[in-house]
């Protein structure tokens, strides 16, 4: 394809809405653009990555006996309402109403449509298991839309869906899915983790994540450096301490700490390290206040919090519930004395003694505070977010943390669906029995604009082979006639040998040609200049390493073919 007759609007400038690597570089190689919030049009260059991301998906998922089908966008609220969904979603479910005044919404996944689908079509255990997949447009009405096509509105998901006729049945389709997504992974080029990962709106028993690892990445993956263990921090499992003796208890001491109420004030004001401060945090956990307890020098993971209290809805108290609640405004809040609140504490308190709490009373805190004698703890359980240098579940050895992005999840879901909608199949028997399902997405959109942030340098993109938008960029220095005649008869040659290659035929200046080239990142530059050809040789560059090479016309084609093999 020639750039004369591609629309590929380059930018000079980094543009001001741009947050992210991806975000910055797919705008300025023109291959999105904004139509508004968290919506984008893709342009050609953008369109041809998505198109490959989306073959090998379809390669991998037909290879692992998934049949693809394709659902409506619009799907009606009773379908919703059936499974509950339509109030607990959210304001991210868009709703609308048809000229009928029927509820409907944009689908954000597809759990109720299939299902639908499937109790009405399956009938018999013999025509289980089944999986369907599709790969469509979704929208989330995300409430802050940001980083480009990483956390869009409208987005291009590959979404599967597996029915089995009992758990072990949907145990091998989820091994199935797992081993596919390592596939499709694998294939577009990208290092990434699978670990453990909590199942939020979704629901279900097991689920993995995949995560491309990347400084950019909004998330945090705690793992293993033998690979035993992966898990993101909102699911990562954190084991009791070893049961050690306490230190000898010290008296209890209140002391003055006047304006002073963040653990790093109190630390530096009493001269304490952050690890021996206990904060404790008032939540409202559906109606009743809880007080969480962890260590100064941690974080708290209120997916695990919701787990542990058993309910769905978990909010910090305001300042207000903190002052009525504790007597005390936030910062000076403490287990000691607490009336009418629950108090759970995170595994590592159990392992101080002679520790600092909030007095709850203003600018007062107390030293020396032991659980076992100054105030009751109803249940110790693990309440964080892991950090490097823990230890891993299972004996693994200690854990690493890197940042990642999320590009798919795998989901077992058990009968969450297929009882709340009544989607049953009669077994060998002829007894009723629900289907045992599992899910899985890929975000298309996600895993282009990820590859950009693992694949980038200074200077633009750096495909890798499978899923750049072009295998080569053509860069002829001059429009003269001996170097638009080599210049035809290579680009004839390589696309006869099935490379794609983009001609910058255009009228510009080399440095205009060479800045757009590695802007756009095809992961080989052929250079054809007048003294090169005048001594038999072009100029052969691998964009990610800068190694250049010159070799003879006639041998390009083979050679470049001999390359993209190696690296598809």
């Amino acid at each position: 394809m020639k750039t004369s007759q591609m629309l590929i609007p380059t930018l000079r400038e980094d543009p001001g809405e741009a947050e992210v690597v991806s975000h910055r570089l797919m705008l300025r190689a023109g291959m999105i653009r904004k139509t508004a919030a968290g919506i984008y049009t893709y342009l050609p260059l953008g369109l041809r990555v998505i198109r490959k991301i989306e073959r090998i998906v379809r390669e991998e998922m037909n290879r692992a006996g998934a049949q693809e089908v394709l659902m409506p966008i619009a799907s009606p609220a009773e379908l919703w309402r059936e499974t509950g969904r339509w109030d607990f979603y959210g304001k991210e479910l868009f709703r609308f109403k048809d000229r009928h005044e029927r509820d409907f919404c944009l689908g954000p996944t597809h759990e109720e449509v299939i299902t639908d689908l499937v109790r009405r079509e399956v009938r018999s255990y013999r025509q289980l298991p089944l999986n369907c997949y599709q790969i469509q447009t979704k929208f989330r009405d995300e409430i802050r839309p940001r980083f480009g096509l990483m956390r869009g509105r409208e987005f291009i998901m590959k979404d599967a869906y597996s029915f089995d006729r009992d758990e072990e049945g949907a145990k091998r389709s989820y091994q199935s899915m797992y081993d596919a997504y390592h596939r499709i992974f694998t294939r577009c080029g990208l290092t990434f983790r699978a670990v453990e990962a909590d199942s939020g709106l979704i629901g279900g028993s097991s689920s993995h994540e995949f995560m491309v690892l990347a400084d950019t990445g909004e998330e945090s993956v705690v793992y293993t450096d033998d690979g035993a263990y992966a898990a993101n921090v909102e699911r990562a499992e954190l084991p009791p301490p070893i049961d050690t003796p306490l230190e000898h208890a010290r008296p209890l001491n209140k002391v003055a700490t006047a304006g002073v109420g963040t653990v790093e004030e109190v630390a530096a004001y009493l001269k304490v390290e952050p690890h021996r401060i206990v904060k404790t945090l008032i939540y409202k956990a559906a109606k009743e206040l809880v007080a969480i307890l962890i260590r100064g020098d941690h974080t708290a993971n209120e997916v695990k919090i919701k787990k542990v209290l058993g309910v769905m809805d978990l909010e910090l108290a305001d300042a207000n519930t903190v002052m009525k609640s504790t007597g005390a405004p936030i910062g000076f809040a403490g287990p000691i004395g607490l009336q009418h609140v629950r108090v759970v504490a995170d595994y590592a308190v159990k392992a101080l003694s002679n520790f600092v709490v909030g007095a709850n009373e203003v600018d007062i805190h107390y030293l020396d505070a032991n659980w076992n004698r100054d105030f009751a703890v109803e249940q110790f359980a693990d309440l964080r977010n892991a950090q490097a240098g823990d230890a891993a579940p299972r004996g693994t050895g200690t854990l690493k943390v890197a940042k990642g992005i999320e590009v798919g999840h795998v989901f077992m879901l058990g009968t969450k669906y297929s009882r709340s909608m009544n989607a049953t199949f009669l077994d060998p028997q002829g007894q009723e029995q629900f289907a045992v399902m599992g899910c899985y997405g890929i975000g298309i959109g996600r895993t282009a604009a990820s590859s950009i942030e693992q694949n980038h340098d200074a200077k633009g993109i750096l495909w890798p082979v499978p899923i750049a938008p072009f295998h080569v960029h053509l860069l002829p220095l001059s429009q003269s006639a001996h170097v638009t005649q080599a210049a035809q008869s290579l680009y004839d040659s390589l696309t006869q040998a099935g490379v794609e290659v983009l001609w910058d035929d255009r009228d510009e200046r080399a440095g205009v040609k060479f800045n757009d080239a590695d802007l756009i990142g095809a992961p080989y530059h052929l250079v054809i200049g007048e003294k090169g050809l005048a001594q038999g040789t072009v100029e052969l560059k691998e964009r990610k390493t800068g190694e250049v090479k010159r070799i003879p016309p006639d041998v390009i084609p083979a050679t470049i073919s001999a390359l993209i093999r190696d690296r598809a």
